[in-house]
C-alpha cells in the first residue's frame, strides 16, 4: 500500500523577468494610442515573468505485507505472515515555479477609460522544474523471507511520488501567489507612465476552479520530470 505525504515547506514570491522589463517613459502629454502602444512594448519585452516558486517536501511510503487468506469451515481468515513484512520511505523534494508568459500579449489586453486603466493578464502557468530523490534518507525495512526492493520497483514509487505533487498543484495556491506577484510588478510601470496607482487594475480573464487549474501547468515540463 503507497502512502503519501506533501508538505510544501517554502514559498516565496520573485519577480524574474526572462526578456527583461525596461523603465517605462513617461506617457504624459502623448496620446491614448501612443501610451498604449508604449506600455504594451514594455510589457512585452518581459518575454516570461517568473513570480511564484514553492519548494515541496514529499513523503512516498509503500508497505507491503505478505499475508495469508482463506476460509475454513465457512469462516474466513487473513492474517500476516511472520517476518513478511517489507516497507520503503522515499523522501523527494520538487520545485515549482509560477509565471506570466506576456508572448501573446497585446493592446486588446488593455482596457482605459479615462484616467482609470485596466491590464488584463495571460493566464499563469506553473512548471515543474526540478525534483530530486533523497538518496542518503530512503529507509527501507525487510523482512527475513522477503526479498529487497528492485530498483525498477523504488523508481517506480518515485514516479508515483513526482505525479502526487503535479496533481496537488491546484490545491497549493500557486496560482493565485503568481496573480499577485504580477501585479506587484507591474503597479509601478504603470505609475512611471503617469497612472495613480488607485486608478490601476490588474486582473485575468477568469477565476479558475480546480479542473480549470489542471489547464494551465506547463505540459511540456511535467511531460519531462514524468520521464526522467
Amino acid at each position: 500500500m503507497i502512502r503519501m505525504r506533501l508538505l510544501v515547506i517554502l514559498s516565496m514570491a520573485t519577480a524574474l523577468c526572462l526578456g527583461g522589463c525596461h523603465d517605462a517613459q513617461d506617457g504624459a502629454g502623448t496620446s491614448d494610442v501612443d501610451t498604449t502602444a508604449v506600455l504594451v512594448m514594455q510589457i512585452q519585452q518581459c518575454s516570461r515573468l517568473y513570480t511564484t516558486e514553492y519548494k515541496v517536501h514529499k513523503i512516498v511510503t509503500y508497505d507491503d505485507a505478505l499475508r495469508l487468506k482463506g476460509s475454513f469451515m465457512n469462516h474466513e481468515f487473513n492474517f500476516p505472515l511472520p517476518l513478511g513484512d517489507r516497507k520503503v520511505v522515499i523522501p523527494i523534494d520538487a520545485t515549482l515555479k509560477g509565471y506570466i508568459d506576456f508572448e501573446g500579449f497585446s493592446a486588446k489586453n488593455v482596457w482605459r477609460r479615462g484616467n482609470s486603466i485596466t491590464i488584463i493578464l495571460p493566464d499563469p502557468k506553473v512548471m515543474l522544474t526540478s525534483s530530486k530523490v533523497d538518496q542518503h534518507n530512503i529507509k527501507e525495512y525487510v523482512g527475513l523471507t522477503r526479498a529487497h526492493f528492485s530498483d525498477k520497483e523504488l523508481a517506480g514509487y518515485e514516479a508515483e511520488g513526482r505525479a502526487a505533487i503535479i496533481d496537488a498543484i491546484p490545491e497549493m495556491g500557486i496560482v493565485a501567489s503568481a496573480r499577485e506577484s504580477a501585479a506587484r510588478l507591474l503597479i509601478p510601470l504603470l505609475s512611471q507612465m503617469g497612472y495613480e496607482e488607485e486608478d490601476i487594475t490588474v486582473t485575468f480573464r477568469q477565476d479558475f476552479d480546480p479542473d480549470d487549474l489542471k489547464l494551465l501547468l506547463d505540459q511540456t515540463s511535467i511531460e519531462k520530470k514524468k520521464n526522467e
